[in-house]
């Protein structure tokens, strides 16, 4: 779920909304140098160097370095699709702030890399965190839940979707009124709405074709501005049936929900 509660006078706005991870990710990999030198193996297309979420997370780090030799070398292997909606770049930012505070052994905080993270991405604090989430502010404000897991098929309508121009959009809604942690987890997915969806189908009729395409199957949500869409379903074997039939037609996965990071897991806790 997703509710613009207001608009602050930086141009930023309030919500509330639930996070959830999938098992559905990029992959990052990090070998260490011992000249200082921050590089990534291959660019993202259409992506400067300089503006890479990846790099500009490792050089926040730097000034931290207990050695300035300390360098890494970071390969990118992307399977989320860009500008998705599916957190992908915010993940990956945290992705080289946690990793690389435990490779170059810098001892900081959680707390202080989420804070740092923040500057990137309003959705970077709850992936360095890693625990699904209850997220009020711009989405720095969080308190962890425990959701139910079920699969999910996730849609991408081949489309890209600028999230400032959403959230520009003088018809987008920003006075949904503010509402409780325990009453939007009691309401559940039956409850649950996105407040950027009307805006976003207006803006790009391809993704409501994909929401009521997936709509016959089980109720259909946008994932943040999109583009990307998903339904939940109780079995893998009803996802993947699913996720064939919009195959034909769009690029979708069978995607597991999980209320823990996997970075974290491959971290050991």
């Amino acid at each position: 779920m997703l509710h613009i509660t207001g608009r602050r006078p930086d141009g930023y706005h309030t919500l509330q909304t639930l996070f959830q991870f999938i098992d559905l990710q990029d992959e990052l990999t990090f070998i260490l140098r011992d000249d200082g030198e921050i590089t990534l193996d291959e660019a993202l297309d259409g992506v400067r160097f300089e503006d890479n979420l990846v790099v500009r997370a490792a050089r926040m780090l730097a000034p931290y370095r207990h050695d300035r030799r300390q360098g890494v070398e970071i390969g990118l292997t992307k399977r989320l699709p860009m500008g998705g909606g599916l957190g992908g770049g915010s993940s990956n930012a945290a992705t080289v702030l946690v990793g690389l505070n435990q490779l170059w052994g810098l001892g900081l905080s959680l707390d202080t890399l989420a804070e740092l993270g923040l500057s990137l991405g309003a959705d970077v604090p709850v992936f360095v965190h890693g625990k699904s989430a209850w997220a009020e502010g711009v989405g720095e404000k969080l308190t962890p839940v425990t959701l139910d897991t079920p699969w999910f098929v996730v849609i991408h309508p081949g489309v890209s979707v600028s999230t400032p121009a959403v959230f520009q959009d003088p018809e987008l809604t920003r006075a949904s009124p503010p509402i409780t942690m325990a009453r939007a987890l009691q309401g559940g997915a039956s409850a649950w709405r996105n407040d950027c969806e009307e805006t976003v189908k207006k803006r790009h009729p391809s993704i409501a074709c994909a929401l009521e395409w997936l709509g016959q199957y089980a109720p259909s949500r946008l994932t943040g501005t999109g583009a990307c869409l998903f339904a939940e379903f109780e079995s893998e074997h009803a996802a993947n049936a699913v996720t064939q039939e919009a195959a034909k037609r769009y690029h979708a996965w069978t995607a597991r929900g999980l209320n823990g990071s996997p970075l974290h897991d491959a971290l050991g806790g």
